[in-house]
Order: C-alpha cells, then structure tokens, then sequence
C-alpha cells in the first residue's frame, strides 16, 4: 500500500497552539485513504525534529512527505519550493537551541528544490476556497531544517517526493491583529494540498514566480 507521511509541529515561541499540528492531527481523524497515512507531530528543536522525520522515514518508506508548519504573518497556505543549506535562527528552538550561520548538512548542496507539485498544490488549495500562494522561501528555522531534512534523506531514493507546506494562524489563537484562517479552512486546504501531491505526478504548467 502506498504510504503517505504527513508531519505537522508542536506550539514554540510562547503560542498557545500551532495549527500545523492541530491541522494534521484533525487530518489523520478523517482520512479514508486509499493510501495509509502517517502522521507526526514534530518537536521545534532542530536536531530532533530532523532525527525523528529521519527515522520516520526509515520505518515507513513514504511515496509522499507534507511537512507542515506555522509562519505566523503570512496571509495564506502556502507551499514551498526551496529549502536552503543553513540553520540562522532568530529566536531560540524549545530546547534553547539557537544556531547562527550553519550549515544543516556540512558538505552538503546549498539548497534543494522541492519534488512535490508544488504548483498543483498551490491551484488545488485555491480551488477549495482557500488562500493560497507559492512560496519560493521556507525561512532559516526549524521549518527549513525539516524540509532540508526531508529532500536531503531521500535525495537518492527513486520514488519518493518531498516538500513542505507553511499555513497561517489558526483564528482561535491568533495573535491580536494577526492574519488568520480557522482552522477548518487550514484543514481543507492542506487535504487538497495533500490530495494534489499524492495524484500530480508531474506539476502544473502555470505561474508561480515573483518580481522581487
């Protein structure tokens, strides 16, 4: 059976919450498949958060990875396309953790493309009513180091697309002036998110870069 790894992040920075972790969890209660689905909720630290989707992937062998995570700011669900070769972090991870200039893996590229649709994503999530948006940056925390994490584990490994998917607050703890969604529509954006990468073998053919 064809298995699908779907990981989201527990709450970090003084939130109450993450939808991220929230969003897959409520996943997972109502995923009728046909594909099994795996789903983790990862710490914000950045050496175990890579440790653990490493062995997850290991145990599982996923045809597909979603790793999902907040970026609180942002103004839609949005799938990423690059994940770069370096840790810069500017608040602490849950542990304390608070890497500056460092590279995730030493020796490694200095970046990686995503291998899901990421474009097919991005239309999927719109056509269900959602904002959506391609992102061309997953930042320099834990996210980043998750998605680089993801693309580097199985760069050699035929058969398996990777990619990472940033959302926005959930509207129940929201920061005060923050955009937000709630949490169902987050829900439904990240299953046709998930439903495109698991049925687009190959992307879209449709706009998604930017002027600056």
């Amino acid at each position: 059976m064809t298995t699908i790894l779907l990981t989201g992040f527990e709450p970090f920075a003084d939130d109450p919450t993450n939808p991220s972790g929230d969003a897959v969890r409520l996943i997972a209660e109502r995923w009728s498949g046909p594909e099994a689905l795996v789903v983790e909720v990862l710490p914000v630290i950045f050496a175990k958060a890579s440790a653990r989707l490493g062995a997850l992937i290991a145990q599982h062998s996923p045809t597909v990875i979603v790793a999902v995570g907040l970026a609180g700011g942002r103004t839609a669900v949005t799938p990423e396309r690059v994940a770069i070769n370096l840790a810069d972090a500017r608040i602490p991870d849950n542990d304390g953790g608070r890497p500056l200039d460092r590279p995730i893996i030493d020796g490694g590229p200095a970046a990686y493309f995503a291998t899901l649709p990421v474009k097919a994503m991005t239309a999927a999530i719109a056509e269900a009513g959602v904002p959506a948006a391609l992102s061309h940056s997953a930042g320099t925390f834990v996210c980043n180091h998750v998605m680089f994490t993801a693309l580097h584990e199985t760069a050699d490994i035929d058969g398996i697309r990777a990619g990472f998917v940033h959302v926005p607050y959930a509207t129940q703890d929201a920061p005060e002036g923050a955009f937000s969604l709630p949490l169902n529509e987050i829900v439904r954006g990240l299953e046709a998110a998930l439903r495109a990468a698991i049925d687009s073998p190959v992307d879209a053919t449709l706009p998604g870069g930017t002027l600056h």
